[in-house]
């Protein structure tokens, strides 16, 4: 007997059995599907190499300063750790591979209080403008310290398709810098707030605690 015959005859003798049978069987189904899916994007998460990921993370980094700067990166679990501590000035992060693209910084260690807070937050699952609004307080209140001097943050981003993950290069990367100067304005640097040009420098968020002046891309 078939599955449609025997189902037309248990709907016909049971009358609510087909109702209860088919949701269950959707549940079930409904149940695998997602185990399937969460399975898929577990597996799709691709966790490269510690070298791999070390020598992608300095690429935006000074030449003299890319053998001894921190990094942090991804245990073979996904998890954020540091792949090597540093000798110098410098913390490099690696890709993130749970974000699309290819996104590696290098940072003053002046920077590491402000960005570990964020990092922080992150987890806490906070989004931008309340990681700012948290920052900021803690700035204000003398918790969280900011570097008095400029400091400078290095970013090196590309596609995925031109990223070759056995060497590490990425062969369409573009440089953007980023230097921060809290509390900095127009005013004080003679910087406009908005570029008016490809690649030159403007100062965003003139007057906060996160004021920086942004320099690039230059395609």
């Amino acid at each position: 007997m078939s599955n449609a015959t025997s189902i037309w005859i248990k709907c016909i003798t049971y009358g609510g059995f087909l109702k209860i049978g088919v949701m269950k069987n959707v549940v079930f189904f409904n149940l695998l599907l997602f185990g399937i899916l969460g399975i898929a994007q577990e597996v799709s998460v691709n966790i490269l190499p510690e070298a791999i990921q070390i020598k992608t993370a300095v690429l935006p980094a000074p030449d003299a300063d890319k053998d001894g700067a921190m990094v942090y990166g991804y245990d073979t679990k996904g998890n954020f750790i540091v792949l090597r501590e540093g000798k110098n000035n410098l913390v490099c992060l690696a890709d993130d591979p749970n974000k699309k693209g290819i996104s590696v910084s290098c940072y003053s260690l002046k920077l590491e209080p402000f960005m570990k807070r964020g990092r922080e937050l992150s987890a806490e699952g906070k989004d931008f403008n309340e990681k700012r609004d948290i920052r900021g307080m803690e700035v204000a209140q003398g918790n969280l310290e900011m570097p008095k001097e400029p400091s400078m943050t290095y970013i090196y981003y590309g596609t995925e398709e031109a990223y070759n993950p056995e060497t590490g290069e990425l062969s369409d990367g573009q440089f953007r810098y980023v230097i921060y100067t809290p509390f900095a304005t127009t005013e004080s640097t003679g910087l406009p707030d908005k570029p008016h040009a490809k690649g030159m420098p403007w100062l965003m968020d003139p007057g906060t605690f996160r004021a920086h002046i942004m320099v690039g891309p230059f395609n």
